[in-house]
Order: structure tokens, then sequence, then C-alpha cells
């Protein structure tokens, strides 16, 4: 899916950080074109510098790029669960995961906190953890949702003041749902006229 096609926050909207992050790292996989950002250790290990979760140079291996998978897809699980459906059930593995991630709970500044152990690779997938305690702690879990249309499954922060969007672009996957809908209940009208027909026949 074209990022371009997809709405963002502007800078200084008021947006919480933590959802950004979350949504971005979703986003690390375009379910469309099968293209992934972080499929292997070296850019994952660049994508966590270039979002300032771990110091340039930092080095990821093959456990860490299995770990970041789990937790994206449980993240993505989650995210669906919002539209208002029945909540997703995120992957088996997302336990295991979140168990491996180096965390503990800091109450020096002043409000609980959870905050990675060390720098390395794990850290920076532990402080993506970390953020989901943010984004529920600033209200913006909530509105992280991914779209509905099952070709796309782009994560997006729905800022409608009544959280009601299903989609990442009305424009784009809106229109492509409601196109698709439209043409099964044609088909579907056409073989109940031609049932009808062959029962008067």
């Amino acid at each position: 899916m074209d990022c371009a096609q997809h709405p963002r926050p502007r800078a200084g909207s008021g947006t919480s950080p933590a959802a950004l992050l979350l949504r971005d790292f979703v986003n690390t996989l375009d379910v469309e074109s099968g293209s992934d950002a972080v499929g292997a250790p070296g850019p994952l290990a660049d994508w966590l510098a270039e979002h300032d979760l771990v110091p340039r140079r930092t080095k990821a291996d093959a456990a860490d790029v299995e770990t970041a998978h789990v937790l994206r897809e449980g993240l993505r699980a989650a995210m669906l669960g919002h539209l208002g459906a029945s909540p997703a059930t995120p992957p088996a593995e997302l336990e295991g995961a979140f168990a491996r991630l180096p965390l503990r709970l800091d109450l020096a500044g002043g409000s609980p906190a959870l905050v990675p152990l060390g720098t390395g690779a794990a850290a920076g997938l532990a402080r993506l953890a970390a953020a989901v305690m943010e984004s529920a702690a600033d209200g913006s879990w909530s509105r992280l949702k991914v779209c509905q249309e099952g070709t796309c499954m782009w994560a997006f922060l729905d800022t409608s003041k009544n959280r009601s969007r299903s989609w990442c672009s009305m424009r784009v996957c809106g229109n492509r749902t409601k196109t698709r809908t439209y043409r099964a209940r044609r088909r579907s009208a056409r073989d109940d006229d031609r049932a009808a027909g062959r029962s008067t026949s």
C-alpha cells in the first residue's frame, strides 16, 4: 500500500507520540505488497535506531526479528479488535514475546513507568511494549485501529470525534470495500432472479 494514500496526523497536532510509534511499528509490514521493513536483523536494528529506541550501530539477531514479528502481529490483532467487533485473539506466541522483553517498573520519575533494561535490540522492542502502556494512559490506545479492508490491514489512529472510522482511507479502502459489497449484492440478486425463474418454469 502506498503510504501517501494514508493520512497522517500533522506534527504538533497533540497526537500521542506513543500511539504514533505503535502505528508505525505495525505498518512496517505492508500486507498488500508483502514488503517487510524489519524482516531481517539489519533492517530491524536500523528501524529501531531511526525511531530513537536504541543507539546507532546497535546489532540485532534472528531471535530479535522473530520477537519483533510476534509483537507486531499481536499489536495488529489488538488494534483490529478496536473496530468494535469481537476482539481478535492475539497470537499464542505473544505472551512469550512479552516475557522475553527486558522491562522493569520505575517509580523514580514521580509516576509509575515501565523502563527497558539495557541498550540492545531487545531493549528497543521493550520500549514498544512500554509504549502500549503509555498510549493506554493518555487515552490513545483505543483509537489505534487496523483498516478493515482485508487486503490492506494498515494501522491508523482514529482522530474522529465519534471514533467511528473503519478504514485507513475512505477514498481508497472505503470505496474499495463498498464497491466489493455492491458487486456481491448484485451477484446475489442475479442468482436469486435465476433461481426464481427456474422455479416458475
